[in-house]
């Protein structure tokens, strides 16, 4: 009986590898240019993190997480999210003393127990950018404006960015004895999970997906109406610079995020194009996570893109494979082992090179190239050899060129571009 893999945690074949690349890669060089710098942290943390992080009557800490003690009877969890971890390190590794602001960056992946389905899995990937000791308004719009390139430059059009601001300790409370009233009154339309968590965390019931739970909660309060002056100025800031930029947005109201440490500003890039699993991007500030953690008081804000969902929108523009630069087809064993020592050579200086290993005819070495989509072929065989000169086919052009043996090496890589 052969063994699979775990219902819920995918491979990541080749074929479907280049575009997760091309989706990281982009990342990297846009933060980079933003300012951020990357940083890794463990997989596994202790459960006490998350607990205190992200609320224990949240989903994920009820009901999510991939929790375990170890040997020496410590609880531990695989992280389901990559905020915490990142405040963690900051916190331990002081890295406030090194600036006092701090632009981190993070790949990786995630997890939580749930029902696998489109878009959604128990082992998932988060690209995710978080900004510490800043609170300008101004930072948000920055963040903001940065996720809005990213989507640009990977060519991901059908998104929309909203925006919410969910107050902070001074106006929230207000607002969550007004919202829990109105829950109150609306109990026996709500599914068993919102009658349960309306008094723990009451704001997540504005984010249920059930239709009955939607249609009861279509008048409940808004948060922006209950908001301090700081908050609302804040949030009037925030546009203001949106609008500066040239970022569009929109104002969703009833957006709330699953995780207790938001406050202010709240942000989602929504999709139409994934059915239920819409937000493909989230994130907003969390001013008192890193006091929450150990740490000074300082502020922050950040959000986290799923990368499976980033790739089944860009699917439709399938990101092709790296294509050889050079396939050498070779005939006979003296010129199969000149063929294996130079493509070293240039494989020795990055230069993408295949040849075949069987001993296959002309004919089946050129359909294996063509398969392979080698931008050039150079032929070898005896007589080759003995000419001390071999053809260069460009695949692309149609073109051939009579190219001497000795010196090859160099010739080719001045010829093409390293990449």
């Amino acid at each position: 009986m052969s063994i699979t893999g775990i219902k819920g945690m995918n491979d990541i074949l080749p074929g479907d590898v280049e575009t997760w690349q091309f989706l990281e890669n982009h990342a990297r060089r846009i933060f980079r240019a933003y300012g951020f710098a990357e940083i890794r942290v463990p997989v596994v943390e202790k459960t006490e993190l998350f607990c205190r992080s992200i609320g224990e009557t949240t989903d994920i800490v009820e009901k999510e997480m991939y929790t375990f003690d170890d040997k020496s009877g410590h609880s531990l969890t695989l992280r389901p999210e990559g905020t915490a971890p990142v405040i963690r390190s900051f916190i331990e590794n002081k890295l406030y003393a090194r600036d006092s602001v701090a632009k981190l960056y993070y790949l990786g992946p995630m997890f939580r127990y749930e029902r696998p389905q489109k878009g959604r899995y128990r082992q998932f990937h988060q690209i995710g950018a978080e900004i510490l000791g800043v609170e300008d308004p101004k930072i948000d719009a920055q963040l903001l404006a940065m996720l809005s390139h990213y989507f640009e430059a990977v060519e991901i059009g059908d998104v929309e960015l909203q925006i919410n601001s969910l107050g902070c300790p001074e106006c929230r409370p207000g607002y969550r004895k007004a919202l829990t009233a109105f829950l109150e009154e609306r109990l026996p339309a709500l599914c068993d999970d919102c009658r349960r968590r309306y008094l723990t965390n009451p704001l997540r019931v504005l984010d249920c997906k059930v239709p009955g739970c939607r249609e009861a909660t279509a008048g409940a309060p808004a948060m922006l109406d209950h908001l301090c002056e700081g908050c609302d100025s804040h949030f009037a800031r925030v546009q203001g610079f949106l609008r500066d930029l040239g970022t569009p947005f929109v104002v969703n109201p009833r957006m709330v995020r699953g995780l207790d440490y938001y406050s202010k500003t709240t942000f989602e890039m929504v999709t139409n194009s994934l059915g239920s699993q819409n937000a493909v991007a989230a994130g907003g500030r969390y001013d008192g996570l890193v006091e929450d953690l150990g740490g000074p008081a300082l502020p922050g804000i950040g959000f986290a893109m799923g990368v499976e969902r980033l790739v089944l929108m860009k699917n439709s523009q399938q990101v092709e494979p790296p294509r050889p630069e050079l396939f050498i087809a070779a005939l006979g064993e003296a010129a199969a082992n000149h063929a294996f020592r130079l493509m070293t050579s240039l494989q020795r200086r990055c230069i993408h090179c295949e040849m075949d290993y069987e001993g296959k005819s002309l004919k089946s070495q050129l359909r294996r190239a063509d398969k392979l989509r080698a931008r050039h072929v150079l032929i070898l065989g005896e007589s080759e050899l003995t000419a001390g000169t071999a053809p260069l086919r460009d695949m692309d052009g149609g073109t051939q060129d009579l190219l001497p043996l000795a010196g090859i090496e160099e010739l080719l890589a001045e010829r093409w571009t390293v990449g």
